[in-house]
């Protein structure tokens, strides 16, 4: 082993929050998106740290892929919906989805599961951060070696933060149903990430798909259309 190799091993050991944040040795959780895997400076979501991802077109879709593949490369991973805004019909099998009854609430859990180590990837969803709280994450974080992204504006104490914004040029249309509308078939979304020492984009089509109109009145109820009676 070079020196240099040897005091990089040592610096990691000793003050793991001294590295430069773009260091290519870290240990990520990869997101299952080959574009965004590339675009991160880890090779995904870096264990240990505290990440953003800013609410935009696309910032959901893309965390739920890399939280279905956390499961599905054999780890664990967990989703807090905070202002309770995830219909539990619709999630995808694998994840654990938490729905705390408060901001208070989701912001314990948060942590006390990035603490435990017991997961890989955790996403925060829907939870207004203080600083307070942001040191709190970071340090449950750094102890559970989790990846905890945060989908909020707040980026202090981030290793990484990324936004999204939607190519409104590069929108692909298909004809509807009837024939006499478009509908939206494809988006495209600029991804920018930032991190110490680095900065990136990249451009992603994200496909859409059309659900019928729900037959119940509140969005929390389940939709009976086909059961039995």
């Amino acid at each position: 082993m070079s020196r240099a190799a040897a005091a990089r091993q040592l610096l990691a050991s000793r003050f793991p929050d001294a590295l430069p944040q773009a260091q290519q040795s870290w240990s990520a959780v990869p997101t299952g998106v080959a574009e965004l895997d590339r675009l991160f400076p880890a090779g995904g979501f870096p264990r240990g740290r505290l990440a953003t991802w800013t609410p935009g077109l696309g910032a959901a879709a893309l965390l739920r892929v890399a939280a279905v593949q956390a499961v599905r490369s054999g780890e664990r991973s967990v989703w807090v919906d905070a202002d309770r805004s995830v219909i539990g019909d619709g999630w995808p099998a694998g994840p654990l989805l938490l729905r705390p009854p408060d901001r208070a609430g989701a912001l314990r859990a948060t942590a006390e599961l990035a603490r435990s180590g017991g997961f890989a990837l955790i996403v925060l969803d829907g939870a207004t951060a203080e600083q307070t709280d942001l040191v709190r994450l970071s340090r449950a974080a750094h102890e559970g070696g989790t990846a905890l992204v945060l989908l909020n504006r707040a980026t202090a104490l981030s290793a990484l933060r990324v936004h999204s914004r939607p190519v409104l040029s590069d929108y692909a249309w298909r004809p509807s149903r009837v024939g006499d509308a478009a509908d939206l078939e494809t988006v495209r979304v600029r991804v920018e990430a930032r991190a110490s020492g680095w900065l990136a984009h990249t451009v992603l089509s994200l496909p859409l798909w059309h659900d019928d109109l729900r037959l119940s009145l509140d969005p929390a109820l389940p939709d009976r259309r086909g059961a039995g009676r």
